[in-house]
């Protein structure tokens, strides 16, 4: 089944036009503020634009009337000439309208996108966890490219469109009422059929694009696992199913073609029609001497821009609905509580260096999206500065949750949780992760150079403390044998490099921020033995002197820690030395160590 494409909106995200949904998007207009006088000027050209067009029909009869002379005081020519003029208005008002509205939509888009985007960095983990990275980029362009299509474009049509057709019905009227109440008697059927007949395309259309997305997200799945499809000689299987996707396009793009056809002839049909049978009656006006030649042809022209304009009412009407489901979704995390306002619920704040010491007291938690689910069920340690303390246990004990609740990933049920004896949410959330550094198992390396990646550790270090810090990590070595040096692109998530470059980058990182505490998340798991040699040497170089938490299950990292946790079930179980658990024979973590023995042998 194909993935929902986050790069258009749905049928399904546009919102009911009511007051409440208006009066809550119209929020998001907050941000054409700084512009509004750029805003409210392009808006008076909009209004005389849309004056100046609807003029020119009035001239062309005039222009028409006066082959007959029943104008007196004005040539053709004259005429003629001042139909030139108002379409060199138009046409400047129309320019004027365009830029101006174009420069407040991009500034205030931008705007909007970095909003938006700060507010991302800010928000809590849970919140990103929640959510597909897909869902969170496409806030930041399908719907704020919704929202510039409306200031650019979507806004400047319907109060033209709706400008269209109030005062042109009123000229009509004025030009002659009978054949007003016979083109109004018309039209309303006309263009009921026409919003009809295409909310009904629409659906076709969609359909085609929805199987199209299915037929692509086959293509690309196959491709992104073709190692797999190849091992299980499944090319046939895959090409059939990519062949039945494809027609399912084709045999909706037939229906949509052939629904299209048939309403492309009903809108020509009915629409001259109608004109058809204004002219008939208009002509009858004219011989009985109540209408000129020349105000019927206004009224056609007037009629003609009445139902274009109407008829285009109702796909921007769609759009408003699409931009007041965009606006909402953008409000939606605007409006979303983030760490520094969830800070202020706390009231110190401490911006001094801290020297490490870490305490646990009966810590309770659950994630928020398994309540009943603990993990943590009375976690007590403590880490004195400097300490070097081992987790160890089964996937799914906790060991991954301590690290999260340190570093205010997330916030404790109950309990005490201390650094420096103080209570962690005394400390300003920021300045607290100031102070702790990690080197995960999986490291995610921006796609920037070398020197990018090891200076996010600290972006205003100097030149000589990026690479003494590269050296500390055993990272020098490979960096300088680069043409290129630290100005080596590393590529996407760091691909160019190996498994093992990759870790001493992040482990250069983490020496160059300088931390109090120190997080190894499984930091040489996935290695080789010589990379691991020349991390782990790198590593034992970064926990000098600093408290140090250790998430491994390799020995020569958790042999050398001065105390090791073992942890199962949310609990810590056992507490000691290497050697100290090992003589307890029948303990988890002497089985552990066993299991390990055996595999390597």
């Amino acid at each position: 089944m194909a993935r929902r494409r986050f790069d258009a909106p749905e049928e399904k995200d546009k919102k009911k036009i009511t007051k409440q949904h208006l009066l809550k998007s119209a929020r998001i207009f907050r941000f054409l503020l700084p512009y509004k006088t750029l805003f409210i000027t392009g808006f008076i050209f909009l209004i005389l634009s849309g004056l100046t067009s609807l003029t020119f029909p009035f001239i062309a009869g005039q222009l028409v009337d006066s082959v007959n002379n029943i104008l007196s005081g004005w040539t053709r020519t004259e005429i003629a000439i001042g139909m030139f003029g108002v379409l060199v208005f138009q046409a400047l008002f129309s320019f004027l309208r365009v830029e101006l509205f174009t420069r407040v939509s991009e500034q205030a888009m931008r705007d909007i996108r970095l909003a938006v985007f700060k507010k991302m960095m800010f928000l809590p983990i849970s919140f990103v966890e929640k959510r597909r990275v897909g869902e969170l980029t496409s806030r930041l362009t399908s719907d704020v490219t919704q929202l510039q299509d409306i200031l650019s474009f979507t806004l400047a049509e319907f109060v033209r469109q709706i400008t269209t057709v109030v005062l042109g019905i009123g000229v009509i009227f004025w030009v002659s009422a009978k054949l007003s109440v016979v083109m109004l008697s018309v039209f309303p059927f006309i263009i009921a059929g026409a919003v009809i007949f295409g909310k009904f395309i629409r659906s076709l259309s969609k359909k085609v694009t929805d199987d199209l997305a299915a037929a692509n997200t086959i293509a690309e799945e196959t491709l992104q696992s073709i190692h797999t499809v190849k091992a299980f000689t499944n090319e046939l299987l895959e090409t059939l199913r990519y062949g039945k996707s494809l027609g399912d396009v084709v045999s909706h793009s037939l229906k949509a073609a052939r629904y299209r056809g048939i309403f492309i002839s009903f809108v020509i049909l009915s629409v001259f029609g109608g004109i058809t049978l204004v002219l008939w009656y208009g002509l009858g006006l004219v011989e009985s001497g109540e209408l000129t030649v020349g105000k019927l042809v206004s009224f056609i022209l007037y009629t003609t821009f009445i139902a274009a304009a109407a008829g285009g009412l109702g796909d921007l009407y769609g759009q408003v609905q699409k931009t007041i489901g965009a606006s909402e979704r953008i409000l939606e995390i605007l409006d979303t509580e983030d760490e520094l306002q969830h800070q202020q619920k706390f009231s110190g704040e401490s911006k001094d260096r801290i020297s490490g010491k870490i305490e646990f007291e009966n810590v309770q938690f659950s994630y928020p999206s398994r309540p009943e689910a603990g993990v943590l069920k009375g976690i007590d340690f403590n880490i004195q500065p400097g300490e070097k303390i081992a987790l160890v246990g089964p996937s799914g004990a906790g060991k991954s949750t301590i690290v999260q609740l340190l570093m205010r990933f997330h916030d404790i049920d109950s309990g005490r949780l201390c650094v420096d004896d103080k209570p962690i949410y005394d400390y300003e959330i920021r300045n607290l992760r100031h102070h702790i550094g990690i080197v995960p198992q999986e490291v995610i390396l921006f796609g920037g150079t070398i020197e990018e990646n090891i200076r996010y550790g600290k972006p205003d270090a100097t030149e000589a403390e990026l690479v003494e810090a590269a050296r500390q990590a055993n990272a020098w070595g490979f960096i300088s044998s680069f043409p290129q040096g630290l100005d080596t692109v590393v590529g996407e998530r760091g691909i160019k490099l190996s498994g093992g470059q990759k870790q001493r980058i992040a482990i250069a990182r983490a020496i160059l921020k300088n931390p109090a505490i120190l997080i190894l998340d499984e930091a040489t798991s996935s290695l080789d033995s010589e990379s691991e040699k020349l991390v782990q040497e790198a590593l034992d170089q970064l926990m000098e002197n600093r408290t140090t938490l250790i998430i491994a299950h390799r020995l020569a990292t958790v042999k050398k820690a001065d105390r090791i946790l073992v942890i199962q079930n949310g609990k810590i179980i056992e507490e000691g030395s290497h050697l100290d658990l090992l003589e307890e024979e029948n303990g988890l973590y002497s089985r552990l160590v066993k299991m390990q023995i055996e595999w390597n042998d």
